[in-house]
């Protein structure tokens, strides 16, 4: 039962591939355009605020969606609703390619967002799953979303020649539609459905969640993190093109950029997290944004000082979307970390819309580089805000399903399991039938833990 045994079972690896792939494929829709669409955009309108509309309209549809489409899963059970969120999207998808107006591509970026199926399918992946293989199924999750973030930037210029935005926005929907076949056929059925503290937002628990501080501070991290992505994509496009450089050749920045700031960031996340440095890594990636930002709005004219600026930022910008889903985990009580995440990619969200849509003002009315400015101006309040972070507890979740206990028997085993060295918190959820504990990443009683679980842990 433990985090280190018992490998993934077939039904559940097929589950979590599954799933990442659909989650990706939908990631892959969204930032396949992104280093493309302003240059593109430009022959549609010439009012760059509109570009950045159409940009991050869909961060907006799918802040106010993502929750619900999660509790309509619940009701309406998880299949359904996905393939209700994928048509959503496809649908979306192929209005914007058959668009030869702005708006229409505004409409069509909407409705991707409304498609905001990401809930549902963490809930259906946690119905699949076993509670004490959950974390490494997410992460099949996450590492799908980061690979399809970096694809997407190193082949939409090539994709851009080949097809167009239009042919990329067809190719998406296509791939919705594809998405569709795979929940069907290939995802597993969950038999029964239920409600999983660890995968999805309570409203019960949302007021306890947003009164903490720390989790707060999180939240605006990645709401300024994307902000400052989707308002910098108003405007790379056009510095890149200096010296000559085709919208179709981006890619050759793209690429070794991305890859040298991989190099940099997985030894860095490593070191913060075996050595407890944890916080000095993340706020010297915020403060490495402040610089890539100033960098950028200093050298906008110059096209090497924008690749500069650029790799300074990927840097930053890997290592931040590294840690930041990590210290929300480490942070949020147990029982609400479904609720925190919730929160936290809701702020996500409304930062995508943000950005794009001030980002495409300010370039409108102020020039590129008040852009650059801008986004300097969220990273430095960011600073100050995680400067402020306490040091992140050097925890991890351990969850295990121990079936349905009374109230009594529920308080009776967490006291037991409290006095267990390395146990930071115990928190025991009789009607989800689970136990969810946080402990010292190294040094926790891993064997007496399931010795207990395993026999008589309820009495």
């Amino acid at each position: 039962m433990s985090a280190t045994s018992n490998p993934l079972t077939r039904t559940e690896r097929r589950a979590a591939s599954s799933l990442a792939g659909i989650y990706g494929l939908r990631m892959l829709g969204m930032f396949l355009i992104l280093p493309v669409f302003a240059i593109y955009a430009k022959d549609l309108t010439q009012d760059h605020t509109l570009i950045g509309l159409a940009l991050g309209i869909y961060g907006l549809t799918q802040a106010l969606l993502m929750i619900p489409f999660g509790m309509a899963s619940d009701r309406w059970g998880r299949k359904p609703v996905i393939v209700i969120g994928l048509l959503v999207f496809a649908a979306g998808s192929f209005l914007a390619a058959s668009a030869d107006d702005i708006w229409t591509v505004i409409l069509g970026r909407a409705l991707q967002g409304a498609g905001a199926v990401s809930a549902a399918v963490s809930a259906l992946l946690a119905d699949l799953t076993r509670e004490e293989k959950r974390t490494q199924a997410m992460a099949m999750i996450g590492s799908t979303i980061g690979l399809a973030f970096a694809f997407s930037l190193a082949a939409g210029p090539v994709f851009y020649r080949w097809i167009g935005v239009p042919g990329m926005f067809a190719l998406t929907g296509v791939l919705a539609l594809l998405a569709i076949l795979v929940i069907k056929y290939v995802t597993p059925d969950p038999g029964k459905t239920a409600f999983h503290s660890d995968a999805e937002a309570s409203p019960a628990r949302l007021k306890g969640v947003l009164r903490q501080p720390e989790l707060l501070r999180l939240d605006w991290g990645i709401f300024a993190l994307h902000a400052a992505q989707m308002a910098m994509f108003t405007v790379v496009p056009f510095a890149l093109t200096q010296d000559g450089l085709e919208p179709s050749r981006h890619w050759l920045v793209y690429l070794p950029v991305l890859l040298l700031s991989f190099l940099v960031m997985v030894p860095a996340i490593i070191f913060g997290e075996k050595h407890g440095h944890l916080k000095a890594v993340f706020v010297s990636a915020v403060a490495l944004m402040l610089i890539a930002q100033l960098t950028m709005a200093l050298t906008l004219d110059l096209f090497w000082g924008v690749v500069v600026a650029l790799l300074l930022y990927f840097i930053a910008f890997n290592t931040l979307e590294a840690s930041l889903p990590s210290l929300v985990s480490k942070i949020a009580p147990p029982e609400a970390k479904g609720t925190a995440m919730g929160v936290y990619n809701t702020s996500q969200a409304i930062g995508l819309f943000f950005g794009g849509g001030i980002g495409g003002w300010l370039a409108q009315q102020h020039g590129y580089a008040a852009v650059f400015v801008f986004c300097a101006f969220l990273m430095v309040i960011w600073l100050y805000v995680a400067a402020r972070m306490a040091v992140p507890p050097r925890v991890k979740t351990q969850m295990f399903h121990v079936g349905a206990l009374s109230g009594g028997e529920a308080e009776r085993l967490a006291s037991r399991l409290a006095v267990f060295a390395g146990v930071e918190a115990v928190t025991v959820l009789p009607e989800e039938g689970t136990v969810m504990l946080k402990v010292s990443q190294t040094g926790w009683d891993e064997e007496g833990i399931k010795h207990l679980l395993h026999h008589g842990g309820n009495a």
